[in-house]
């Protein structure tokens, strides 16, 4: 078994300043996890990635690139620990791109609702949490999404990009 993830990453400048404040706010997942919004959250699949690339594949090819927004911070406590960049556009082509993906190879009963989101600061005290929604309350950044990643689990604990599927061509 392998444990995967699919992503949308968020592109530099922007992914390499948010690591750097989830580390500043003492998240120790900081350097272990690439800046991304999820689409699938990690999963335990067959060692057979090919089936899971071929759907990963064809979703792509049916899925226009579109325009993601993030803006300001929001909290998942007191149910989860999490702080995260908010989408202020993007939101129901992230929705649409992730319940296409959850199917098939990928289809499994979530624990939660599927909310997209940029996580930088998980599991700490309620201080560092504070702290982080505080200080990117304003923050602000624009790109378009042009591909998802399949990532892997490494032993290391390490999330590493597996393979890119490019988004076909805006209409």
């Amino acid at each position: 078994m392998t444990t995967i993830g699919v992503a949308i990453a968020v592109p530099e400048p922007w992914a390499g300043e948010l690591q750097r404040y989830r580390a500043s706010f003492g998240d120790p997942l900081a350097d272990a996890i690439p800046t991304h919004v999820t689409l699938v959250p990690p999963v335990r699949v067959a060692d057979d990635i090919d089936k899971v690339e071929r759907h990963l594949a064809d979703v792509a090819a049916a899925t226009p690139r579109f325009p993601l927004r993030l803006r300001g911070t929001a909290t998942f406590r007191p149910v989860s620990p999490v702080v995260f960049i908010a989408l202020a556009e993007g939101i129901s082509s992230c929705e649409m791109l992730a319940g296409a993906i959850r199917k098939g190879p990928l289809a499994y009963d979530p624990a939660f609702p599927y909310h997209p989101h940029v996580t930088v600061a998980h599991d700490l005290d309620d201080a560092a949490l504070d702290l982080a929604f505080d200080k990117l309350a304003d923050y602000s950044c624009s790109f378009d999404v042009t591909a998802f990643h399949l990532y892997v689990h490494g032993s290391d604990g390490v999330w590493r990009p597996a393979r890119t599927f490019a988004l076909a061509p805006s209409t």
